[in-house]
């Protein structure tokens, strides 16, 4: 990739809608809390450490990593330092609006309270916004494992309804967890005005996106990838305009593809399916968006016309407001003429 394509895409206006508020921590906010309870914790207080610590074996280690680095934030401090933290690192990358996945359950299970959850990061929401000029919104997603986890969420994003709330997600283990298990929570979420964006076919198969779809009423799907194994699953997403929120190198790091030149991101845009391209957990990735922009070009051969397409479908995919999205479109396209005057490859 050329030295002018990578300073286009640093410097291109972009949304992530597909992020998660513990996975995008950096190791040195990271190293931070577990400085605090150093002792108590198998997490490194050193940011060196804790990118070594997060050398996957595969998609379940990743699931316990998560666990262990979530088990940090044990007090509303902890929380606020984390979210602003994040916010400030996807400013920094050029991210104009963000849709943030909270599991609230991993929080009330630490002891916090529903409203107590709530304020904290609304708190930091509209702190992030004044300080770096970045719009976070949130999504409460249900950590995907037996037991009241699904009621709990249910419950604080309808009792509680923060301002930021937009969507409603599951995430957590795929195999061996139906979604047509969450279908009564989804359906109350949806009558209450929030979006459905659940997780499927990550590491399962096209199945799992059927089922996210008709038991879900799923909006977009993050993830979705191996719906490629499935040509009449293609051909309903791109008809019926579902969009994929693709997270690359994660699928890589946790084993859900091969690796790169294997991943069925060209596959699923060649067969009409509307994509975005997001991070998951950036740092536990060793990744940014930036990056994983530059990874797409690759894959699917764009000049930067084609690179500020992708930011523009994120803009039109996310559920931020009409005129947020006119903004932030008219200054994608700001952007595309200001270095309009060099083409760039």
């Amino acid at each position: 990739m050329s030295p002018e394509l990578t300073r286009f895409i640093a410097r291109l206006p972009k949304a992530e809608l597909h992020v998660h508020h513990v996975g995008a921590a950096s190791p040195h906010i990271v190293a931070g809390l577990a400085a605090r309870y150093e002792g108590s914790t198998p997490v490194p207080a050193d940011p060196a450490l804790v990118e070594k610590f997060y050398d996957f074996r595969d998609f379940a280690h990743f699931l316990q990593v998560y666990l262990q680095v979530a088990d940090l934030i044990r007090k509303p401090e902890d929380l606020w330092t984390l979210i602003h933290g994040v916010g400030g690192d996807l400013a920094a990358q050029r991210v104009r609006y963000a849709e943030v996945t909270v599991t609230p359950h991993s929080h009330l299970a630490r002891g916090f309270a529903p409203e107590e959850i709530c304020e904290v990061i609304e708190d930091a929401r509209r702190r992030v916004e004044a300080d770096f000029g970045t719009v976070l919104r949130w999504c409460f997603d249900i950590p995907g494992i037996p037991g009241p986890a699904a009621d709990e969420t249910l419950s604080i994003a309808l009792d509680q309804r923060p301002d930021g709330l937009v969507s409603f997600g599951l995430g957590g283990p795929e195999a061996g967890v139906p979604r047509a298990w969450f279908a009564p929570h989804f359906a109350a979420a949806r009558a209450a005005g929030l979006r459905s964006v659940p997780h499927a076919g990550e590491v399962t198969d096209a199945q799992c996106v059927w089922d996210a779809v008709r038991d879900l009423g799923a909006e977009r799907i993050e993830h979705g990838i191996h719906s490629v194994q499935d040509p009449a699953l293609l051909e309903h997403l791109a008809e019926h305009d579902i969009t994929l929120d693709v997270c690359l190198t994660s699928n890589v790091r946790t084993g859900a593809v091969p690796d790169l030149a294997r991943h069925p991101l060209p596959a699923l845009v060649a067969a009409g399916v509307p994509v975005t391209i997001n991070t998951d957990d950036p740092p536990m990735f060793g990744t940014d968006l930036n990056q994983e922009y530059a990874v797409a070009a690759e894959l699917l051969s764009l000049d930067a016309d084609g690179v500020a397409d992708l930011a523009r479908a994120a803009v039109r995919a996310s559920f931020l407001d009409g005129p947020g999205k006119s903004a932030l479109l008219a200054e994608i396209d700001a952007h595309v003429a200001q270095n309009s005057s060099a083409p760039l490859t």
